[in-house]
């Protein structure tokens, strides 16, 4: 049986469709209207072994903010969609990923706690990667974290250039998600908690 999330979010400043499904083949179309950004959706489908559709029509003539926030809601609620109940999932998981010199660590619980942690330092003098505004990394995975309900923590631990920085940071985060959310042969069709519910 397949695990599949769709979302369709519709603002006065963003219209978002997104279907995921979690055991795929990494196979992603991303058109969002920034560049780096469908690299870095590509990227993510790509680690974390999702199959991947994304389109956004948002107001990047104000900026990428809300096309970016927007997608990662939408994401995440595809995310937790796919997800079902949960039964026999492995649920932590943690990756720590290097693109050249940068250094990225990102830790999953499928924890149905919505949050983030941690620190996404990106060098001052690179505020822009192409069209994509890097402050934009931890918004997206904030909106993610949230509407996936996941607790996720995300360090970039070293590393001098933006785009290896943020790319690691979607590389571990694609890793970490993967492994969480793969089914455990050992938990058979157990809920992996202590209350039953996730």
């Amino acid at each position: 049986m397949s695990r599949l999330g769709e979302r369709r979010r519709k603002t006065s400043e963003t219209e978002v469709s997104v279907r995921l499904e979690l055991d795929g083949s990494g196979r992603a179309q991303a058109d969002t209207g920034i560049g780096f950004f469908d690299h870095m959706l590509d990227a993510l489908a790509r680690h974390g072994g999702l199959d991947l559709e994304v389109g956004c029509k948002g107001d990047l003539q104000v900026d990428g903010h809300h096309t970016v926030e927007d997608v990662g809601i939408s994401l995440g609620g595809a995310f937790r969609e796919a997800l079902g109940d949960m039964r026999g999932i492995t649920r932590f998981a943690d990756a720590t990923i290097p693109l050249d010199e940068a250094l990225a660590r990102a830790v999953v619980d499928i924890s149905g706690r919505p949050s983030m942690h941690g620190r996404i330092s990106l060098p001052a003098d690179q505020p822009m990667i192409g069209e994509f505004d890097t402050s934009l990394c931890a918004e997206f995975w904030r909106a993610f974290a949230t509407e996936a309900r996941i607790t996720l923590h995300i360090d970039t631990l070293r590393g001098e250039n933006a785009h290896h920085l943020v790319e690691a940071v979607f590389k571990a985060t694609a890793r970490a998600l993967r492994t969480a959310a793969a089914r455990d042969p050992r938990s058979g069709d157990e809920v992996p908690s202590t209350k039953g519910v996730l």
